[in-house]
C-alpha cells in the first residue's frame, strides 16, 4: 500500500483549499461521523469546536508529512496508542474515514473528482493502517474485516 507522488500532490493541494474552510469542514465531518455511528459521540469529552481544531491540525500534520513518511509514522503510532486510552476501537477508523471523505466532498464540491477521492482513500488507508497496527497488535490489514454496520 503506497501513495504515489501524484496522489501526494493532489491531497496537499486539496487540503490547502479545505484549510480555508476548516471550521466548516470539521463541523461537516463530526455531524456525519455521529450520523454514521452515534455511539462515537461519547468518546468526545471536550467541546466539539476545539476537537475540530485538533482534527484539522492532525490532518495538516499528516498531509504536510506525506513526503517524509518515516517521520510521520512514529507520530501516528503515538497518536493511535493515545486514542486507545480514549476508547477508540479498531473498527472506529472506518466511519472516521468515511466521514472524512464526505466532508472533503462537501467542502470541495465539483473539485472532489474520482482521482482526488482515490488519492484521499489511499492516503487514509496508509494512515489508518499505521495507527491500527500500533494500537492493536493483532491487527492485520490483509485479513481485517469490519463487521460493524453503520447508518448511511
Amino acid at each position: 500500500m503506497a501513495i504515489t507522488e501524484s496522489q501526494k500532490q493532489l491531497v496537499a493541494a486539496s487540503f490547502k483549499k479545505v484549510e480555508t474552510i476548516s471550521e466548516v469542514a470539521a463541523d461537516i465531518f463530526y455531524k456525519k461521523l455521529f450520523e454514521y455511528d452515534p455511539s462515537l459521540k461519547a468518546l468526545f469529552k471536550s467541546d466539539i469546536k476545539s476537537q475540530g481544531k485538533k482534527l484539522m491540525a492532525a490532518l495538516k500534520l499528516a498531509v504536510g508529512s506525506l513526503n517524509d513518511l518515516d517521520a510521520l509514522v512514529p507520530v501516528l503510532q503515538k497518536m493511535a496508542i493515545k486514542h486507545v486510552d480514549y476508547g477508540v476501537k479498531v473498527e472506529d477508523y472506518t466511519p472516521v474515514g468515511n466521514a472524512l471523505l464526505y466532508a472533503l466532498s462537501q467542502g470541495l464540491g465539483d473539485e472532489f473528482t474520482h482521482e482526488l477521492r482515490t488519492a484521499w482513500v489511499d492516503t487514509y488507508k496508509v494512515v489508518a493502517t499505521v495507527m491500527r497496527q500500533a494500537a492493536y497488535p493483532n491487527f492485520n490489514p490483509d485479513t481485517y474485516a469490519n463487521h460493524k454496520h453503520y447508518v448511511h
